[in-house]
């Protein structure tokens, strides 16, 4: 398998770096979905398309069992302006594989490539190709288009890559690996004044102060210390002159957790926060309030036989199967909701001159692709063994 796949390794190299250069955003990935879809066709593979819009799936059966899994992938990219100057840097301006959905999506069709030219398995593969998952929700998008009705499955498996796990090591955990993520709005409203007769009115800039101070005492004083949350207010807007108190204050940020009560609780502490501290100044406010995205959740068996293969291919001192939870988001936890299966991370590099994903000097690093074509494959055979 090692050997084969390293033969192939410049070819998808340039598939990674091809899909580099023309960045989608979410759901706008026709390019991205055409190159996918033509790629799976050469291969052999029943094609589907249009499931969350831009979505492709491609299907390959070999034998008579009725066990089937499935393969995810991601596709779109990142409003960022790349700053990297090689010669497959992004063509779109303001567009940009910041987050490696390039190489993710490069490693599943190596996938597909290798298991339809050796077919070394007994049952059926569903090679998923999502877009929007950058917070647009194209996993969700797909699964409300019947994606497990018209494809179903035992279980599902995504993977990602991690900068600052060193290449040729993978990086998972059972139970919740990734945070839920929530957005709020919240305007408030006071009644407008001069700024030299602040008693003549409500400020609403003034409760918005005291409001931000607030938020975080639901993490530090209603949260169990040991399960992780995170309440971030990232965006404030109110007034337009130096010398007048405005009527109304905005706002915006996002909430994460680990566990789906403390998520709750997050929502309705929110709620109840800037509702009683609005009251207590005279003003009033509104609060909206979304559920994005699900905690993560690995189940126990499909990521004890994820670490198994892993280590069998890297070496077991190159598997943590206790990697530190992330407070980032997934939309694979969607998919997760509805099958049993697991998410991995796969190491991008450590060191010195590592770049984070979600930043303008990012690269997926292309020494991580027979790694993670090789864990595809071997995952594969290995849940659809043949006999």
């Amino acid at each position: 398998m090692k050997e084969q796949i390293a033969a192939w390794k410049d070819e998808i190299t340039s598939w990674r770096h091809e899909l580099h250069k023309h960045p989608e955003l979410a759901f706008e990935e026709h390019r991205t979905a055409d190159f996918v879809a033509a790629k799976l066709e050469s291969f052999g593979l029943e094609v589907h398309r249009g499931l969350g819009k831009t979505g492709v799936v491609g299907t390959l059966r070999v034998g008579d069992s009725e066990r089937s899994i499935a393969l995810r992938a991601d596709m779109d990219a990142l409003p960022i302006h790349e700053a990297n100057d090689f010669e497959y840097r992004s063509v779109n301006d303001n567009k940009m594989h910041a987050c490696g959905h390039d190489g993710h999506t490069a490693m599943l069709l190596g996938a597909a490539k290798y298991l339809a030219a050796t077919r070394n398995f007994d049952g059926t593969v569903h090679f998923i190709f999502q877009p929007a998952e950058e917070a647009a929700g194209g996993a969700p998008a797909m699964i409300e288009d019947g994606l497990f009705e018209k494809f179903p499955v035992d279980s599902v498996y995504g993977m990602h890559n991690w900068p600052g796990l060193a290449v040729g090591k993978f990086g998972v955990r059972t139970g919740a690996m990734m945070a839920s993520f929530d957005t709020f709005d919240i305007e408030i409203s006071g009644v407008g004044a001069h700024a030299a007769m602040p008693h003549t009115g409500i400020d609403p800039i003034m409760v918005a102060g005291q409001l931000i101070g607030a938020l975080q005492t639901i993490v530090s004083r209603n949260a169990d210390p040991i399960d992780a949350s995170v309440i971030s207010v990232t965006q404030v807007e109110a007034g337009d002159a130096y010398n007048v108190i405005p009527e109304k204050a905005v706002l915006r940020g996002c909430a994460r957790a680990l566990n789906a009560d403390t998520r709750k609780m997050i929502e309705q502490r929110i709620r109840e926060t800037a509702n009683s501290l609005c009251e207590a100044f005279g003003a009033s406010c509104k609060v909206d309030y979304a559920n994005c995205y699900p905690v993560l959740m690995n189940s126990e068996d499909e990521t004890a036989h994820a670490v198994s293969v892993a280590g069998q291919l890297v070496g077991e001192n190159n598997v943590n199967p206790d990697h530190m939870p992330t407070m980032g988001s997934e939309d694979f936890a969607y998919m997760l909701e509805h099958r049993p299966g697991c998410y991995i991370f796969i190491g991008n590099g450590d060191g010195e001159g590592i770049c984070m994903v979600h930043n303008a000097g990012y690269d997926f690093n292309d020494e991580a692709i027979e790694t993670g074509v090789a864990y595809w494959c071997a995952l594969t055979e290995s849940l659809l063994i043949p006999g």
